[in-house]
């Protein structure tokens, strides 16, 4: 097996303790479907992890979104749990900037800032989940418990 690329690395030694493997697709895991067909398991239990910016007259403020692969963001429902006016998808300068990772490859937690996370309830319906390991190619799974301790997601209904 190859080495694991820097940013999955980082990612495991920013969570001491992590008992988890990360997985090294070289095809290639970029959206939920090609994921769930590496790994062989369900679009449900991969949990996307988007970077999104929400706002209101004052602030901005990225936060990561914690979605079900078989389901999409609901933007005004993002914004409501922040408490605030709107949101909207993160640049791909913003998304390295917050997360200190590529949009595609973004794990649930170890970024490079404090961020606010959200968590869909409807993750639950699988445990472990599978999330991105630093890099589109890679991907671990994690139980439900590990990701609400390690993420510390606020769980609202954001799909």
């Amino acid at each position: 097996m190859p080495e694991l690329p820097e940013a999955s690395r980082r990612l495991l030694s920013s969570v001491p303790g992590l008992e988890t493997e990360i997985h090294f697709f070289p095809g290639g895991t970029k959206t939920a479907d090609d994921a769930a067909a590496a790994i062989g398991c369900p679009v449900s239990a991969i949990v996307k992890s988007l970077v999104f910016v929400v706002f209101d007259q004052q602030t901005q403020e990225p936060v990561v979104a914690l979605v079900p692969g078989d389901l999409r963001l609901d933007t005004d429902k993002l914004a409501s749990s922040a408490g605030v006016e709107g949101a909207r998808r993160a640049s791909l300068d913003e998304v390295r900037d917050a997360t200190g990772y590529a949009a595609g490859g973004t794990p649930p937690f170890g970024h490079a800032r404090s961020l606010r996370v959200f968590a869909d309830p409807l993750l639950r319906r699988n445990d472990p989940v599978w999330a991105a390991g630093g890099t589109p190619a890679t991907v671990f799974p994690i139980s439900l418990t590990d990701l609400d301790l390690l993420a510390n997601p606020v769980w609202a209904p954001i799909t």
